[in-house]
């Protein structure tokens, strides 16, 4: 079976970038194919007016997209009193298939300068004359849909220029903001890959062997849901299925250790950043995260700093590992587990105590070995971390 798709849905792209389907891509666009300039507005007649007679000035057409059968007639109305003089004409899915046909046949033969249309004009539609869209209330549309939408224009060697109408900002959802958001940022050609990752970040993965085309991203995390799903693949295509990660280590602080919402005030933004914290494996792609941070919303506030302190700290653990870390005032304990043999053990503790002042560290040798170290520092996070770099320094390795 073989899919084609400018931007595959999330539980199709998930199939195919989990190994359970093959998948390619085509990057060339064709000769002389120009990006679609995107703009997001808020409702404007005056907008409307001079996108439209712009595009009618250079001989072309316009596709305006209002998503409501019961209410398009008097939009039609709205634009041939703003900008007389043109030909405006309707197409929507509850028209008579004859008359459907004929109207957008008689459009592409450019007996009209305005469509006045619902979302039938997604895919299948290939006019090079139409290079101007307005899409009415834009905040509705989903992300694939409105890249669809957008890619019913600039199919000729013109600039094409998209104008996406919506509530004032604060009146639109979170989600919303982010689909919109997404579309004007990603308007070079080829990117269809790229908004389909991101229509998967935001809406999830959804059930492969079901209906639901998205979700389940709240019940387990994505990157449980991608983990179990690549153990079944590997299983049915009888191939060793991925190591899992090692332990998650524990860190244990009784500070504020987040990213303030006066900070970083979209939640779905602030879930990012956390996720991208939780999953870094090398302390370089936490200090890019935290200039990218300080250059997007500024200086980091305290709790912001202690939360990218914690997942130093947690690069760390697992450097050395240390499967639990608990951080006083002044002082920290650990879990640490030793070899089985007793020389090799002898030989980490005798590394542990020289790394460290003598008087400042102790063990408690039970199953799971407890060291305690203590230190004079207003910091017990940066204390922490120089400690554990000190361990990782001497090559003190108990993973």
């Amino acid at each position: 079976m073989l899919t084609l798709t400018a931007t595959p849905i999330p539980r199709t792209l998930q199939l195919a970038l989990s190994g359970a389907r093959d998948t390619s891509q085509i990057n060339t666009p064709p000769v002389d194919r120009l990006p679609v300039q995107t703009e997001i507005h808020s409702w404007s007649e005056e907008l409307i007016r001079d996108a439209i007679l712009r595009e009618v000035d250079r001989q072309g057409q316009v596709f305006f997209v209002h998503n409501r059968v019961q209410s398009i007639q008097a939009i039609q109305g709205m634009l041939e009193r703003l900008v007389p003089g043109l030909r405006y004409t309707i197409a929507h899915g509850q028209m008579p298939e004859r008359q459907l046909e004929r109207v957008v046949v008689d459009f592409y033969h450019q007996r009209y300068d305005v469509l006045v249309t619902t979302m039938i004009i997604e895919s299948g539609l290939d006019m090079p004359n139409v290079n101007t869209l307005i899409v009415n209330r834009a905040d509705r549309f989903g992300l694939a849909q409105l890249y669809q939408l957008r890619g019913r224009i600039g199919r000729s060697n013109r600039q094409a220029y998209a104008y996406l109408l919506t509530p004032p900002r604060l009146a639109m959802s979170s989600v919303a903001r982010q689909r919109l958001g997404t579309l004007a940022e990603l308007t070079e050609l080829g990117s269809g890959m790229k908004v389909a990752l991101r229509d998967l970040e935001i809406r999830g993965a959804g059930n492969l062997l079901g209906a639901q085309q998205s979700g389940f991203i709240n019940a387990i995390g994505f990157d449980l849901y991608t983990h179990l799903l690549e153990e079944a693949v590997a299983r049915i295509k009888g191939e060793e299925p991925p190591a899992r990660e090692a332990e998650e280590v524990r860190i244990e602080f009784d500070g504020d250790a987040l990213l303030p919402p006066e900070y970083i005030d979209d939640g779905d933004l602030r879930y990012y950043f956390y996720r991208r914290m939780a999953s870094a494996i090398r302390m370089e792609e936490l200090e890019q995260l935290a200039g990218e941070l300080e250059d997007r919303f500024g200086a980091l506030p305290p709790p912001a700093r202690n939360l990218l302190e914690v997942a130093r700290l947690k690069i760390l653990c697992r450097v050395v590992g240390f499967s639990r870390i608990t951080v006083g005032e002044r002082m920290l304990s650990a879990d640490l587990k030793l070899p089985p043999e007793a020389e090799a053990g002898q030989r980490i503790i005798g590394r542990l105590v020289a790394a460290a002042d003598p008087e400042q560290i102790e063990f408690r040798m039970q199953e799971v070995v407890e060291l305690t170290c203590r230190f004079n520092s207003p910091d017990p996070l940066k204390a922490c971390r120089k400690f554990l770099q000190r361990l990782e320094r001497y090559g003190i390795l108990l993973c």
